[in-house]
């Protein structure tokens, strides 16, 4: 484990930068049983912030295994009324939310990729309104990770499990700003200012498409809604409280229009999707639409997501990440969308952010779909970022403007 007084700056940051925990608010902590003192400390540090009372809703990834192996699709489709009762006061009561990630990469390997798209689209269907608070920005939401050594021996198998760990644990704090000797709190206000300067830029070009290619065969047109808006960063909840959804974060993102992309595109980093490690595949969309694929591994997990409802094989977001950005530069491949994404271009097959255009966050959902964007019970990233990734941004009077050159941002 790494120092005391690391974790309690990580944890800190995950409840003051990433939750921004109001007084007498609420605060949901979804972790997993790997996690447990990381855990613990952001629930005092949640206490500490001023929070009301704190939940935490625990899983364990090897006990869904075992349920996904042995339980039956009929049951698998239940979904317990006390859970979604669960969710309901959550959402009532305007709780935050501070999510502890920490992978199992493969674990789910041996499942039938159909039972575990029919739970989860019963999970979905249940808790949709839960989906919809978050995405929506109804209250704050974050996401941190905490390494374990089945993940850690898998991002660094040359090294022994403790010191695989110890690395890990390294390679997250650096990715996150947490040194011994700074204020990750005062970082993250430099880097989300950094962050907010190149969104004004993007959306100063007000593109109408972007035209991505690379020698690895992606040739991707995608169409921007009209009236989009670029952000990445910290963002602003309904209630007004200014959060960052995600630690770490390097991307500008905005919304496609779901209808507005064709072409070929080719992964660059494996899609870690419900423990199953979907690897080397490509997409070919017409008219907004995922008409071709394949995948050299797990190619039955890419199409149980793909398959999953209307929305699944169309687009909600686009981001650009130079690929000179720190958390590429570690070359490290961490396993999982919330660093990797990090170090790559990606896009996210499902469900658009209301965020992403204008008046989205008060809009009605037939509004929105008007306008392009993108309604499905998932939304997953994965990466398509490369280092020769070449960007031609069109705006709506037919100027082409070069946005990247050699993998980078030339704007």
């Amino acid at each position: 484990m790494p120092s005391l007084q690391l974790l309690e700056k990580y944890a800190k940051l995950a409840v003051k930068v990433g939750a921004n925990v109001q007084k007498n608010q609420y605060v949901v902590i979804r972790t997993t049983t790997e996690t447990k003192e990381l855990t613990r400390l952001i629930t005092k540090e949640s206490y500490l912030a001023g929070a009301k009372k704190v939940y935490v809703v625990w899983a364990d990834d090897y006990v869904s295994h075992d349920l996904f192996q042995y339980a039956s699709v009929d049951t698998l489709e239940e979904v317990d009324t006390w859970q979604v009762e669960q969710y309901k006061h959550f959402v009532e009561n305007d709780s935050c939310f501070i999510s502890v990630t920490s992978p199992i990469p493969g674990l789910n390997g041996d499942i039938d990729p159909l039972k575990m798209q029919k739970a989860a689209i019963a999970s979905q269907k249940s808790l949709s309104f839960f989906q919809t608070h978050v995405m929506g920005n109804k209250s704050q939401w974050t996401i941190v990770a905490n390494p374990n050594p089945v993940w850690a021996k898998q991002v660094f198998p040359n090294l022994e499990e403790n010191k695989a760990v110890e690395a890990l644990w390294d390679a997250i704090f650096n990715a996150c700003r947490v040194t011994e000797s700074n204020d990750p709190v005062l970082e993250w206000e430099k880097h989300n200012e950094a962050l907010s300067k190149h969104n004004k830029v993007l959306n100063d070009y007000n593109f109408k498409h972007l035209h991505f290619k690379n020698s690895l065969g992606t040739d991707l047109k995608v169409g921007l809604v009209k009236n989009h808006i670029w952000a990445g960063g910290g963002e602003k909840s309904t209630q007004g409280v200014y959060f960052n959804p995600n630690i770490p974060t390097e991307e500008n993102f905005t919304m496609p229009d779901k209808l507005v992309t064709e072409g070929k595109v080719y992964s660059t980093k494996p899609l870690n999707y419900q423990g199953k490690l979907i690897d080397e595949f490509w997409l070919e969309f017409k008219k907004g639409k995922v008409v071709a694929f394949d995948a050299k591994k797990e190619k039955g997990a890419l199409e149980s997501l793909l398959n999953t409802d209307e929305g699944s094989r169309s687009i909600g977001e686009i981001a650009l990440i130079s690929h000179d950005s720190p958390i590429s530069k570690t070359n490290i491949l961490f396993l999982t969308t919330l660093f990797d994404e990090n170090a790559s271009c990606h896009m996210a097959l499902g469900r658009a952010y209301p965020m992403n255009i204008k008046g989205g966050l008060t809009a009605s959902l037939k509004e929105l779909e008007k306008q392009g964007y993108n309604q499905s019970m998932v939304h997953v990233d994965f990466m398509f970022g490369s280092s020769d990734m070449q960007i031609i941004g069109t705006q709506y009077d037919g100027t082409e403007v070069v946005v990247f050159k050699d993998g980078n941002f030339v704007i």
